[in-house]
C-alpha cells in the first residue's frame, strides 16, 4: 500500500507525458430548463490551465476556477443565458488550437422535475448486480478493466449483469416488488473485490462488466413500463484509490490526509455517533468522519466547494438521464453532515417528489431520526439534513432477538414493540425504510435455519407495519449465507438460475423446489397484497403490547381495517378479542389474507403456532 499513497501524495505535482491537452469533461453534456441553472463545467488535460480557455457563439463564463493542480480547470455557466443547443469549449495558446469539445444542452423530459419517486405504497427489492444473472457472456471480462471473471473466486467477478437483471423483470414484478434497488454499478477498477461496486473509479460511467449507460437507463425505463422504479446506490463518502481523480488529484484536500505517505491513511473508528454526541472529543469525531472505510477507499471532502458540486451534479446528471426513481445513499452518517445537507437540498429542490434513503447504521431512533429531514431530535442538535428518508436499524437488530428470545419483561416481542414506540420521533414515519436483512448481514434463512415460518413472521412485520419494505435478492426461495464463516461472499450468492450452466432455475416457479415454492409463493401472495392497500401505506397504527409472545396491531384508516396477529410461540395460543374492542367495534368477521378463510370476530380466536396472521375486517 506504501507506493499507492506515495503516488497519491505526488499526484498533484507529476503527470503523465502522455496526456492530451483535453481529455475529460464532466459532466459530459447537460440539460436546459433546470430550476438552478448554473453549471460547472470539469475540463481536464495537461498543463490546460497554463492555456486560454473560451466558448463559443458570444457565451460568457461566469467563472473560470483553476487550481493548485494545472491539469483541471472548473468553468462556470449560466444556462439561462444560453440560446444554442451546443456550443463550443475551445482551448488555445497564441491563437494555436489545441483542443476543442463540443457541449450539448439537452431538452428535458417532459415532468422531468415532477417525477414520481418510492414511497411506502413500494416494495423495494434490493439486487446485487454481479450475483443475480448473467444476461451478457461477452462482457464478463473487458479488457480495457483489471479483475476479470472467475466464478470459482467467493469474491470475485461471477459475471451477473444488467441484461440479467432486464431478462428477469418479470420474476421481480411477478413477486411483488415495485422498486429495485442496485448495489452500485459505476465502474469499479480495483485489482480485486470489485464486485460490490462502493469502490468506484468513474462516476459517470457504467461498469462495462455490467453493461453500458444505455443499458442502465434501459433498464430503467423497462421498470418504469411496469410502473416500477430503479433506486441508484449513490456513495458520497468514498472512491477507489483507481479513480482517474484520485490518481491526479484536482487539489490535495479533495480528500482527507493524515499526513505523507503511508500516514496519509488511517481507517474510521466507525463511531458516527459522534456526529451528534455534544460531548464527543474532536478526535474522535475526526477519526469517525475523515477516517477512510477502508484502505482502497480514499475519503472524500464534501467541505471542499468543488468536490460538493461536483457530487451534486453528478447526482442530478444520472437523474436526469437514467430517469431514475430514487437514490439509496451509503454510508450517510460518515459524510459531512452539513455538506450533504446541501447535497439533498440540491436534489429535491430540483425533484420535489425524488426520495432519497440514507444508509443510517445506528441502532437507536434517536440517533437514527436525527438524520431525517425536519426532525425534532436534529433540531435539538442545530440541525436538518434535507434527507427525506432513513433505515430503520433499530427494528432490524430487534427483529432476529425478539424472535429468539423466550417472552420476559424486556425479552421476546416485546422488543419489536418497543421499537415502535419511539415513531414520535420520526418526522414522517412512513417514510423509513424497514428490513430484515441486506447485502451487509446475516441471511435471515441463515439465523434461523431455512425455516418457513421465522421468515413469515419476518415478512409479514415489514410488509405490514408502518414505512417502506425492502427484501434482499433470494431470501424470497429461502437463500442463505453464513457472513461468521464464509465472509460477505456467502451472504452474496449466486441467484440459481442465473447462469446458462446452472442446474436449476429458481427464476421459474416450475422448476423452484417444495422448499423454494413455500417461500416464494407466501412472498408473492403478500407483496401483490399490499400493492393495493393505502391502509398499509398511509393508514394509522394501533399497538397492542405483547402479551404471551403474541403481537398485535392496527392498520387503519377511514375505510378500512386490518389486524395483524404474530405468534411467536411453539404452541397454538388463543386470543381473547375483549382486550381488542376498541379496535374491532363495528365489526363482525374478517378474511385472513394468505389462507383466504373467512374468520368470526366473537370470542376469540386461536392463532397456530409460529404463525402471522393478517386479517381484513369486515362490518
Amino acid at each position: 500500500m506504501k507506493t499507492i499513497y506515495a503516488a497519491l501524495a505526488l499526484s498533484i505535482a507529476s503527470v503523465s507525458f502522455s496526456q492530451k491537452t483535453l481529455e475529460k469533461v464532466e459532466p459530459a453534456f447537460w440539460w436546459k430548463g433546470m430550476k438552478n441553472p448554473e453549471l460547472q463545467i470539469l475540463v481536464y488535460g495537461k498543463n490546460i490551465a497554463n492555456n486560454d480557455i473560451s466558448l463559443s457563439d458570444g457565451i460568457q463564463i461566469k467563472d473560470l476556477q483553476k487550481v493548485e493542480n494545472p491539469n483541471y480547470v472548473f468553468i462556470t455557466v449560466n444556462t439561462n443565458e444560453i440560446n444554442v443547443p451546443r456550443f463550443t469549449i475551445n482551448i488555445k495558446k497564441a491563437k494555436k488550437n489545441l483542443g476543442s469539445y463540443v457541449y450539448e444542452l439537452k431538452q428535458r423530459e417532459a415532468g422531468s422535475a415532477n417525477r414520481e419517486s418510492f414511497t411506502s405504497k413500494d416494495v423495494m427489492y434490493l439486487i446485487m448486480p454481479d450475483r443475480f444473472a448473467n444476461g451478457d457472456e461477452k462482457n464478463d471480462s473487458r479488457p480495457e478493466l483489471t479483475e476479470k471473471a472467475d466464478r470459482k473466486l467467493p469474491n470475485g467477478r461471477h459475471g451477473g449483469d444488467l441484461k440479467g437483471i432486464i431478462n428477469n423483470l418479470d420474476y421481480i414484478q411477478d413477486l411483488g416488488a415495485t422498486a429495485v434497488w442496485l448495489t452500485p454499478v459505476n465502474e469499479d477498477n480495483e485489482k480485486v473485490y470489485s464486485y460490490h461496486g462502493y469502490a468506484q473509479t468513474d462516476l459517470y460511467k457504467i461498469d462495462a462488466r455490467y453493461g453500458t449507460n444505455e443499458e442502465y437507463r434501459t433498464l430503467s425505463r423497462e421498470l418504469n413500463k411496469r410502473n416500477m422504479k430503479l433506486v441508484m446506490d449513490y456513495v458520497t463518502n468514498h472512491w477507489g484509490t483507481s479513480h482517474w481523480m484520485i490518481k491526479d488529484l484536482p487539489t490535495k484536500d479533495w480528500i482527507h490526509w493524515f499526513g505523507d505517505g503511508d500516514e496519509g491513511f488511517k481507517r474510521s473508528n466507525y463511531k458516527t455517533t459522534t456526529q451528534f454526541d455534544t460531548n464527543a472529543s474532536d478526535i474522535d469525531k475526526k477519526y469517525a468522519l475523515d477516517g477512510w472505510f477502508d484502505k482502497t477507499m480514499p475519503d472524500i471532502n464534501q467541505k471542499n466547494p468543488l468536490v460538493l458540486k461536483y457530487l451534486t451534479q453528478n447526482a442530478i446528471w444520472w437523474i436526469e438521464y437514467a430517469e431514475l426513481g430514487g437514490f439509496r445513499v451509503d454510508t450517510y452518517p460518515y459524510n459531512d453532515k452539513e455538506a450533504m445537507a446541501k447535497w439533498a437540498k440540491a436534489i429535491t429542490d430540483e425533484y420535489p417528489k425524488f426520495n432519497i434513503v440514507g444508509e443510517t447504521w445506528l441502532y437507536t431512533a434517536g440517533q437514527i431520526s436525527a438524520w431525517q429531514k425536519n426532525s425534532k431530535t436534529g433540531e435539538a442538535a442545530g440541525y436538518n439534513s434535507c434527507l427525506p428518508s432513513v433505515m430503520d436499524f433499530m427494528l432490524f437488530a430487534d427483529m432476529p432477538k425478539a424472535l429468539k428470545e423466550k417472552e420476559s419483561w424486556n425479552t421476546g416481542m416485546i422488543k419489536i414493540y418497543d421499537s415502535f414506540t419511539s415513531d414520535f420521533l420520526y418526522p414522517d414515519v412512513n417514510n423509513v425504510l424497514v428490513f430484515f436483512e441486506n447485502h451487509d448481514t446475516e441471511r435471515w434463512n441463515e439465523i434461523f435455519n431455512a425455516d418457513p415460518k421465522a421468515y413469515k413472521m419476518a415478512l409479514t412485520m415489514i410488509s405490514t407495519v408502518r414505512g417502506i419494505p425492502q427484501i434482499y435478492y433470494g431470501s424470497e426461495i429461502g437463500m442463505r449465507g453464513n457472513k461468521e464463516k464464509g465472509g460477505d461472499a456467502d451472504i452474496r450468492r449466486d441467484f440459481p438460475g442465473g447462469w446458462k450452466s446452472d442446474q436449476q432455475n429458481a427464476f421459474n416457479p416450475s422448476e423452484q423446489t417444495s422448499e423454494q415454492k413455500e417461500f416464494f409463493q407466501f412472498t408473492k401472495k403478500l407483496l401483490n397484497w399490499r400493492k393495493g392497500k393505502d391502509v398499509i401505506h398511509s393508514g394509522k397504527t394501533k399497538n397492542y403490547v405483547p402479551q404471551n409472545n403474541v403481537f398485535t396491531y392496527f392498520r387503519y384508516n377511514g375505510d378500512e381495517s386490518v389486524m395483524v396477529i404474530i405468534n411467536n410461540n411453539e404452541k397454538d395460543q388463543t386470543l381473547d378479542l375483549k382486550r381488542f374492542e376498541e379496535s374491532l367495534k363495528g365489526f363482525s368477521k374478517g378474511k385472513e389474507v394468505i389462507s383466504e378463510k373467512e374468520i368470526a370476530i366473537q370470542n376469540n380466536i386461536i392463532v397456530p403456532a409460529k404463525t402471522p396472521l393478517i386479517i381484513e375486517l369486515k362490518k
